[in-house]
């Protein structure tokens, strides 16, 4: 899947493969991996297909490069919110991807091998088994832009505790470490290398797709109980969001972010 490149809000794919049991989609966006209203609706489809598909037992979703894995919210994009309705469109984005990942009946290992910013960390949080090198710190942003992470917050608090989340939602210019997030369960194992990442994320998945499928989907529905509200919610929290983004603090903020 691909989209057009010929300005920066709509720039970005996805890829997806299928072998062997596995299913993988990769994202890319040329600003740091950041997803744009249109690349996150690429990716709520490309969950979805893949958790349709009856040879795929179990999902890795990635990004592609080196340094970052998702710098989250496409500022181009947010700069260019004009009214309500476009905002709450905006974030429902996210907040479809992260149900897409909590509605697929397959397990998703995440493979993040660099930094994640804001959405980034929620779509991290939205995956049921994540691994990461020892370079992908972590740093929810939003409140620094007047804006606040209502949308990935639910997904980060359900897998690292509504304290940690706190820490990174209050100090949103603060970079927390690999070792934090591995420490308060964001990650379950980092490596020094993005060879020994995937080393493990093959040798995990090649377990998982030879693993009896009805188990899996078990397992996933006792990993998400309590989150069944989250169609509703997460609506709602977009339209916080929304709002937030067309206030004067949020305008000069984004403005000020990207004339760095």
């Amino acid at each position: 899947m691909k989209m057009n490149d010929s300005n920066p809000i709509e720039s970005g794919r996805i890829k997806l493969e299928v072998s062997q049991g596995v299913g993988r989609i990769e994202f890319f966006h040329p600003m740091s991996n950041s997803l744009p209203g249109k690349l996150l609706a690429e990716l709520t489809r490309g969950i979805n297909q893949l958790g349709e598909n009856d040879d795929v037992n179990v999902i890795v979703l990635s990004s592609k490069g080196e340094k970052v894995f998702c710098a989250g919210a496409s500022f181009e994009e947010l700069a260019s919110i004009s009214d309500l309705g476009e905002g709450e469109k905006f974030f429902s984005g996210f907040a479809n991807v992260i149900n897409a990942c909590r509605k697929c009946p397959k397990l998703i290992i995440g493979r993040i091998q660099g930094k994640a910013v804001g959405g980034g960390v929620g779509l991290a949080s939205a995956t049921d088994y994540c691994l990461a090198t020892d370079r992908a710190a972590i740093k929810l942003s939003e409140l620094a832009v007047g804006i606040g992470p209502f949308v990935v917050g639910p997904a980060v608090e359900r897998k690292i505790g509504l304290s940690a989340m706190s820490q990174l939602a209050i100090n949103a210019t603060e970079w927390q470490t690999a070792q934090w997030a591995r420490e308060k369960g964001l990650y379950t194992e980092i490596f020094e290398s993005i060879e020994q990442l995937d080393e493990a994320v093959t040798a995990l998945t090649k377990k998982l797709s030879a693993s009896n499928p009805e188990a899996l989907l078990a397992l996933k529905k006792v990993f998400w109980k309590g989150t069944e509200n989250w169609d509703e919610l997460l609506k709602e929290r977009a339209g916080i969001s929304g709002r937030l983004v067309l206030s004067d603090f949020t305008r000069n903020a984004i403005a000020a972010f990207k004339a760095k």
